[in-house]
């Protein structure tokens, strides 16, 4: 078979056959396709698109370039969260053990932060000693002991993705929804899990900000993961303000602890925390309530045990900044909007992200919201404090944030954090 052909048809708007997809993914994870071919087939494919067929079969081989962890092991029913990602998004941790103390095994397989979006290794990597890079027979250790794991995804998991999701960031081939499915899904079908909720973001601080886009991504991987027999439901949410109270790695991991001890946390993050964890209990077909497991400690225990089962301490002292800065309120009156993703470049700028997936980040940079929408404020007051490493950062954070907060004499319509569900 020749790569050119390859990419001619699809240049041509044919859909590939299926010995075409399965000899790409399989040659190219082999290295004997060279990177200007793939990425000349991976714009082909966002000029182009996919149909139905054809993607579920792009999926199936990079499914097939490497293994699927074996859970049969575990006793309980097995679910787990994927988030597309957003500006303040701390939602997989204290989700994974409310979900445990419920009675489900939740095998999350996470990944780092790039550009805007926070990453969930990042913020555990600042808790003392957690380790995140486990083999897949410690990782199956720890959701057998514990009920919930979070974790890197081995390098035996899906290595086509690895090779052509580092290719699309460098080629400007991120932006298509057939790849963007078939990256998420061949990762989260690998891991062997039962059932998989999926928190597809909307809004200003989303990979994918409108309705309509979300929407069809949503419907894409419901689709590709019940066609592997994963059964799979997505739940569409806001994205278009930060969400809870905090964006940074340590900020965000002290915001989560705190809902899982029960003290009031933000609205909009409680809204959607104990919103996918029902949907996890639904799909599994397990009765629970994510208020009660918050209530009576056993969510906050499940946590700490989560922590000391990967090497960490869960009453460690997190690292704290030691330069702030407020952004104050240009003027009086409510807050109508903060948006999400000038906070999440601010915060990208104060050392919180990080623009190569080798860069290093700040375990304690970021931005507390002191106002949200609805809050009101006088001129003058502070509404954001940003938490830097050196001061230097705070000039272009405050760059970023121009423009980021409206504020009115009127209060905003309620927010709508579960905008949609769909269900295969």
């Amino acid at each position: 078979m020749d790569v050119v052909d390859v990419i001619r048809a699809k240049r041509d708007g044919k859909a590939l056959t299926t010995a075409q997809i399965n000899w790409f993914i399989e040659s190219y994870t082999a290295g004997s396709i060279a990177d200007e071919q793939a990425s000349a087939l991976l714009m082909a494919i966002v000029w182009r698109g996919m149909e139905s067929g054809e993607l579920a079969e792009w999926t199936a081989a990079m499914l097939g370039s490497g293994v699927r962890l074996d859970l049969s092991s575990i006793e309980k029913p097995t679910s787990d969260k994927h988030s597309t990602g957003g500006v303040g998004d701390k939602v997989s941790l204290p989700l994974a053990p409310i979900v445990a103390a419920l009675g489900l095994a939740d095998p999350m397989l996470s990944g780092r932060g790039l550009g805007h979006t926070g990453g969930t290794l990042d913020k555990l990597g600042t808790i003392p000693g957690f380790e995140v890079d486990l083999t897949s027979e410690q990782m199956v250790k720890v959701l057998s002991e514990v009920g919930c794991v979070i974790c890197s995804a081995g390098a035996d998991l899906a290595p086509a993705d690895r090779k052509l999701y580092a290719l699309r960031d460098v080629t400007g081939t991120v932006e298509s929804i057939p790849l963007i499915a078939s990256s998420i899904m061949s990762k989260k079908i690998a891991e062997g899990t039962s059932s998989l909720v999926l928190d597809v973001k909307v809004g200003s601080g989303a990979f994918l900000p409108s309705l309509d886009s979300a929407r069809e991504l949503a419907e894409t991987m419901v689709t590709l993961g019940e066609a592997h027999g994963v059964k799979t439901s997505a739940v569409l949410t806001d994205m278009d303000q930060p969400l809870g109270r905090t964006v940074g790695n340590a900020l965000e991991v002290t915001e989560s602890v705190a809902l899982l001890d029960g003290k009031p946390p933000a609205p909009d993050l409680w809204a959607v925390t104990a919103a996918l964890a029902a949907e996890m209990l639904h799909l599994s077909g397990v009765r629970g309530d994510p208020r009660a497991a918050v209530a009576d400690g056993t969510a906050r225990r499940k946590w700490d045990e989560m922590v000391r089962a990967q090497g960490g301490d869960p009453e460690a002292a997190l690292s704290e900044a030691p330069e702030r800065q407020d952004f104050l309120a240009p003027s009086g009156g409510i807050v109508g909007r903060i948006d999400a993703l000038k906070v999440g470049i601010a915060a990208w700028r104060l050392g919180a992200g990080r623009s190569r997936k080798e860069d290093p980040v700040s375990p304690s940079a970021g931005v507390v919201l002191h106002k949200v929408a609805g809050d009101h404020v006088e001129e003058g007051e502070p509404i954001l404090e940003l938490h830097a490493e050196e001061r230097s950062r705070f000039a272009a954070a405050l760059e970023a944030l121009e423009g980021a907060v409206d504020i009115g004499p009127e209060a905003p319509a309620p927010r709508t954090m579960i905008i949609e569900t769909i269900r295969g």
